[in-house]
């Protein structure tokens, strides 16, 4: 009986040896049936994931799970494989995981209504959007906070989600949701982030624990961690110059 790691390194040769897209066939009721008893036994009571989908590789099955991971299975149920799957272009690599991943992040983010979130508008016409995941403790979160007037002066919309990197039940959530709660959300975020103490201030209809389920969801592990429209995911802090060079609104040489 094979490996799991050999197993790893079959797909992989297949997938550099085929150049194609996941399928979009539908899977057997059969097979459904057998990798749903296989996920019922492998994966914790009560977390979400989605039907089965084909990939590339003959009788080799995807299973988005919650958090932004991607399961992969056997026909027989018999072999998982957590990671990356990744399809070679040409003289590159695409991950095609990381494309699903964004495909599911531009839903998400379609379904948001930006009255739950802070928003720094452009000055004058929107010309981009990015969405941060942000913390008022974290320090690259506060620096990045810093260069969001330039960001604006560009065009560029700042929206803010929530996510308290402590968790729901720190200090870091009453800060953040104190902001969220204020009359002047704007002001009491850069506040925060700038230092000041201000009332704790936690309201009952406050959407921090959202935002912040929504980031697990997408797979933030850290912040500042900026989503743009497309569902790509910029984890880290990036500096203005540069942010305003991948949105097309800045030659390369200006980042230099």
């Amino acid at each position: 009986m094979k490996s799991i790691k050999s197993l790893a390194l079959m797909m992989l040769a297949s997938i550099l040896g085929s150049p194609m897209a996941f399928s979009a066939t539908d899977v057997s009721a059969e097979t459904q049936a057998l990798l749903e008893t296989t996920l019922k036994a492998v994966l914790p009571e009560g977390v979400a994931h989605s039907k089965p989908e084909p990939t590339p590789i003959p009788g080799i099955y995807k299973i988005a799970v919650a958090g932004g991971s991607f399961l992969f299975l056997t026909a027989d149920g018999q072999y998982i494989i957590s990671g990356e799957l990744y399809q070679k272009a040409g003289e590159e690599l695409v991950n095609l995981t990381e494309n699903e991943r964004k495909v599911q992040r531009k839903g998400l983010l379609a379904d948001l209504n930006t009255k739950d979130m802070i928003v720094f508008p452009a000055v004058g016409n929107r010309k981009a959007i990015i969405n941060v995941f942000t913390d008022v403790d974290c320090g690259y979160c506060r620096v990045l906070h810093k260069q969001v007037p330039e960001l604006n002066k560009e065009g560029v919309e700042v929206r803010y989600m929530a996510f308290p990197r402590e968790g729901l039940e720190s200090m870091s959530y009453a800060k953040i949701a104190t902001a969220w709660c204020d009359k002047n959300p704007q002001q009491a975020l850069t506040d925060l982030k700038n230092g000041k103490e201000l009332k704790l201030n936690v309201c009952d209809d406050n959407p921090v624990a959202k935002q912040y389920q929504l980031g697990i969801d997408m797979g933030v592990q850290g912040t500042p961690a900026l989503v743009l429209m497309d569902g790509t995911m910029l984890p880290g802090y990036r500096p203005a110059a540069d942010l305003l060079v991948l949105l097309g609104l800045a030659p390369a040489t200006k980042a230099e």
